[in-house]
This record gives C-alpha cells, structure tokens and sequence, in this order.
C-alpha cells in the first residue's frame, strides 16, 4: 500500500466528528501523515491537543500542527492575537502557520478587514523562517502585490491551488509550492489539471482540505453524510491525480510525501 501525506486538512473541524477516530481510519487507509491547519484562535488548542495525542498513538498518522487566522476570520480576532499566535509557534518547533490568505469571494469580512491580518501573519512568518500555507481566492492581484512588495523569506504553500498557469510561473519565480485537492477531479475544473500538468513535479503537494474540497462521488472510499469529504479519501484523490499526471501512483505518493517533509521542515 502506498503512503501519502495530507499537506492541509482541518481534522479539529467539529464536522469530521470524533478526531482521534478519523485519524486512526486516515492511518488504516495509508495516511502517513498529515498538517492540520487552524482557521480561527480557538482552533489553537484544539489542535495542540490533537497533535500532542498522536505522538503517543501507534495507530495514529503523523499529526503536525498549523496555527494562524484564515481570511474569513479575520474580524474575529481578539486583543493580542499576533502575539499569541508568536507564542504557539515559538512552542512547537515544528509548527506551520496556516491557514491564512485573501479571500474576495465573500462579502464579510472584506479585503480591507483581511489584508493587515493578512500580512502581519506574512510578516511572523518569514520573521520566524516558519512554512506557511496561504489561501487564496479571487484576490490574485492583492495577494501578488502582498508578495512582491516584501518577497517572502519562508517557504509558502499555495493551498488548493486554482489559478492559471501564468500565475503559478510567477508563483514558482517567488518560491512557492503548490497542493492540489480532490475536487479539482471534477471534469469542470480540467483547467487546473493543465496546470498541475506544467508544474514542477519538486513543487507539488496533494491534499484533502477535509471536511471541505470533496473529490467526485466516484472517488470518495470513505463518505461522510452531507457529502464531506473524509481525509481518508487522500489515497483516491492521489491515484486518480497520478492516472492524470501519467506517473506510477506509488512514484506520485513518495514524491508528495518527500515533497511536504521537505517544505515544512520535518
């Protein structure tokens, strides 16, 4: 059985139900590992909890944590949070900061909220040298000017990546990686299979972004009412995307799984 690695899910997400029993299915369907990526504060210790409790668990992937404020919670950020969240980082050495980003598909909070939390994250980031993992949606011309203004000096990994191929050029010429996540399996989204395609294979990472980003109906092994996507669907998504990419999916699996030790540092 191949072992893959989820590069970004949100396993503390009450959706997903019982955590620790989703991870163990995860490692029983040959996850190895996984970055569980925080949204909001309170995620925080949630996910301190998750991964403290995998350390000690035979049957558990590898669980490694992910803090930062992503761009729909920009306005609910308390007092202190910048200096909370250097705190979380500076306490788990092999901490990612994630999930932050722009996001111009929502109205609330607007760009204008989420561009200073944006960039203060940006800024920790590369103050601390620490990966992060930015979201990114209807927002390119913000989030390019955000990167070329102050270019980053931490690895960034462009999440669920659906921009066009020009775009990632530009991307790669700033240092960026890339994950792909099952729901661009969709026959509509063949776009950004083109561009997966054109990539650099040292540059791609695959993903669930579980409970969210659901692979077609075909390629779900483990479904989960109202049509979530389950992170032990993972070893699907990267077969299907190895068929596509014309490559072995064993080959696919540890490049993915080297590829992600190797961006965040492990």
């Amino acid at each position: 059985m191949e072992e893959w690695f989820d590069a970004h899910n949100h396993l503390q997400d009450a959706r997903l139900g019982d955590a620790r029993a989703v991870a163990r299915v995860m490692r029983s369907a040959g996850v190895s590992g996984a970055i569980v990526n925080a949204t909001c504060q309170s995620d925080w210790n949630d996910i301190q909890a998750l991964v403290a409790w995998s350390m000690g668990e035979e049957d558990a992937p590898e669980l490694l944590p992910a803090y930062g404020v992503h761009p729909w919670k920009a306005a609910s950020v308390k007092d202190g949070w910048l200096d909370d969240l250097r705190d979380y980082l500076a306490t788990h050495p092999q901490a990612s900061l994630g999930e932050i980003g722009l996001d111009g598909w929502v109205n609330e909070p607007d760009l204008e909220t989420q561009r200073p939390i944006f960039r203060a994250q940006l800024e920790l980031a590369c103050e601390l040298h620490k990966p992060m993992t930015i979201h990114c949606l209807k927002a390119w011309g913000l989030l390019m000017e955000e990167l070329k203004a102050a270019p980053p000096t931490a690895p960034f990994l462009m999440h669920s990546f659906g921009g066009s191929i020009e775009l990632a050029r530009e991307l790669v010429e700033l240092g960026a990686c890339f994950s792909f996540s099952g729901y661009f399996l969709q026959p509509r989204k063949a776009k950004v299979l083109e561009v997966f395609k054109q990539l650099p294979k040292e540059r791609i990472l695959v993903e669930t972004d579980a409970p969210d980003m659901a692979p077609p109906v075909d390629l779900v092994t483990h479904p989960i009412e109202d049509e979530l996507n389950h992170p032990a669907n993972l070893p699907a998504i990267g077969e299907a995307l190895a068929g596509q990419l014309g490559m072995p999916p064993q080959e696919l699996a540890f490049l993915t799984k080297d590829n992600t030790r190797a961006f965040f540092q492990l």
